[in-house]
This record gives C-alpha cells, structure tokens and sequence, in this order.
C-alpha cells in the first residue's frame, strides 16, 4: 500500500510503542570461554504520537543510536516488544543505508521506494531532492566518492521531500556547514509545527529545546 493511501492516525494518537524493551551485544567470548555480554538497553517503555518531536539525550554508550535501530526495526529486543501501528520509518544515520557503489541518484530513488511511494513519485521529486541537497552533479556519482556531509545531506533531502510516518534523525543535524546545519534546522521547525514525527538524537541542548516538545533520557 502506498504511503499517501494508508490511514493516518490521529494527531496524538500512538503510532509506535516500546514495551520493556532490551538490548544487548555480545563483547567476547573464544572456544574455551563463555561470551560477556553489554546491555545496550535495558527496560525502555514509552510510546511516540503521532506529531510528537521527541529528543533522546544521554551520555555516550548510553543506547541512544540502538535505540533508534530498534524503532526502525534494524534491531530485534531481545526482551520486551516494539509495536508498530502501521507507519513508516526511516532512519538517517551517518554512512548508513546507501549503497555505495550506486550513484545518488539511485539511492535517493531506493530511499524513497523503502518509504512506500513508486520510482515515478520520487523521480518527481529529484530536482527538489538535488537542490536542498546542494550536491550539484555530484548527485549523479557514486555514493563512495561522498563525504560524511555530503551523505547526510542527501538522506535530509530525501527524508525532507519523501516524508514518511515517522523520521529518525541520529546526529544528522550536526554534520556539514554551518550555513546547510541552518537550513535544516529551518526545515525542522517547518516540521515541528506539522504533523510530521520526528524522533531526534543530538548532543546539541540547544538543538533539542528549538526542536522537541518531549524528551527522554537514557
């Protein structure tokens, strides 16, 4: 079903729900010894509104990046449940998602496609796609030769222009230059005032109080 087809929740209404939730990574272990194991995360509950721009804080290797994973669901708990209410979600992280070896382009395509609309509704959208992105012809080459604003910058562009259910922002917000950190903080607020779902990891106080009416931290 195409994402503009499916029946949209009420403002407020839960659309994602983390009961108990658990996570943990294997850390060592050998032929003679018993695998350790770290607890990423460990009893997390609460639920996302539709419209809610949530804000996750907390220290570094507090879980924040795997909780976002388990939301989209890269990542299976193991214990407790994530409930998704029939919405979309997407996950911009730095270096993750694209193909490398596939051009911009293409990726923007394949992005888009994974949120529920067609090659012809995104294709519709590239030039808009292309100018926030402010890639120039570097949209037609491979996602390789990229740096780590340069992908970011065209997962935002993507994510601003195919929207789906629910979009989840890893530090995407602190890459590239000051003036593109600018414009994207811009778009979010044109977010937060819309029924968009947003669910935001940042270092950046700043950025969480201008952009988030709840936060969690973990």
């Amino acid at each position: 079903m195409m994402a503009s087809q499916q029946q949209i929740p009420a403002h407020g209404e839960v659309i994602i729900s983390l009961k108990d939730v658990g996570v943990r990574y294997k850390r060592r272990g050998g032929l003679f010894r018993k695998p350790e194991y770290f607890q990423a995360l460990e009893n997390v509950s609460f639920d996302i509104c539709r419209g809610d721009t949530l804000g996750i804080v907390g220290r570094n290797g507090a879980g924040k990046s795997t909780l976002l994973r388990t939301i989209a669901g890269i990542i299976q708990p193991d214990s407790g449940e994530v409930v998704n209410f029939g919405v979309t979600v997407s996950l911009l992280a730095l270096q993750a998602g694209f193909d490398p070896e596939l051009p911009g382009t293409d990726n923007a395509i394949i992005s888009g496609m994974l949120m529920g609309y067609t090659r012809r509704q995104v294709e519709s959208r590239m030039s808009d796609i292309t100018e926030f992105s402010e890639l120039g012809d570097f949209i037609y080459q491979p996602v390789k030769t990229y740096s780590s604003g340069m992908r970011s910058r065209l997962g935002f562009a993507v994510s601003m222009f195919m929207t789906p259910g629910v979009l989840l922002l890893d530090e995407i917000l602190s890459v590239g230059d000051k003036e593109f950190r600018k414009k994207a903080e811009s778009e979010m607020v044109k977010k937060f005032h819309s029924d968009q779902t947003i669910v935001l990891v940042s270092h950046s106080e700043g950025q969480i109080k201008k952009l988030c009416n709840k936060v969690i931290e973990l």
